[in-house]
């Protein structure tokens, strides 16, 4: 079956040796699943992060996105900011601010799935996307509101992504007591918002690009800020009850 690439140009070309832009991608991220215990906290929000990464391969392949090499070169370089976080610590390397907690926090019993998963998207969207988006910008040589159709089309995923981990993840109604804590501390958070900031902070970042100091220390204000949230998102709760009665969004999968 003939696959589709870009040509030089920026144009659609066909060809039967294209790889799909993604598929590095994913295949780092699988690696990662089978390589990381299940109840790590990477390993949960990698697990999400491939879901919806397998997704977005998916519409790239059925033409989903307005501009398909403006989608593609924003998700491989939003997708490699996480991986080069991830893959940096094996070396002995200090992940950005960000993502710091969730490296601190991965193994702590008090910690739970649904915590440890939206405290990755928090990471990733409130920091790493917004770097994206800017990269992206000087790799494809446009203006960020070139991006922004294919900007919200992710966002849009991501979404539905969010509420899917909702439903797996929260306990259910007999669990109240166990999960009241958690149900507050997480009714605060919204990845809408930390959406439509992430694509505020890339706007101002991009005019600030002639202006190296600042923009430097904007980014860093930034890290420092949303690593603040994702502390917040991995307040440690109750110990984890005994396996004999962990909740089914407790299992293996998660």
């Amino acid at each position: 079956m003939t696959q589709t690439a870009w040509s030089e140009t920026g144009h659609l070309a066909h060809t039967h040796r294209f790889a799909a832009p993604l598929d590095p991608v994913v295949r780092r991220m699988r690696a990662l699943r089978a390589d990381l215990p299940p109840r790590d906290g990477i390993a949960v929000f990698n697990r999400v992060y491939l879901t919806v990464t397998e997704e977005i391969s998916r519409l790239l392949a059925h033409g989903a996105f307005a501009d398909p090499r403006a989608a593609a070169t924003l998700d491989v370089l939003f997708a490699g900011r996480y991986l080069a976080a991830v893959e940096g610590t094996s070396f002995g390397r200090r992940p950005p601010d960000c993502w710091r907690p969730l490296f601190q926090f991965r193994r702590h019993p008090g910690v739970r799935p649904l915590q440890f998963a939206l405290a990755g998207i928090n990471a990733h969207i409130g920091h790493d996307l917004t770097l994206a988006v800017v990269d992206s910008c000087r790799a494809l040589e446009c203006e960020p509101a070139s991006l922004e159709r294919d900007f919200d089309r992710v966002g849009d995923t991501l979404t539905l992504l969010e509420e899917r981990i909702r439903e797996e993840l929260m306990p259910g109604p007999d669990l109240f007591q166990v999960a009241d804590p958690m149900t507050h501390l997480l009714a605060s958070w919204s990845l809408e918002r930390a959406r439509d900031a992430s694509w505020s902070a890339a706007k101002v970042l991009w005019q600030l690009r002639e202006l190296p100091a600042l923009a430097r220390e904007f980014t860093e204000r930034l890290d420092a800020g949303v690593g603040l949230v994702t502390r917040c998102l991995l307040t440690p709760l109750a110990a984890s009850a005994p396996a004999s009665a962990r909740p089914a969004w407790e299992d293996d999968r998660w």
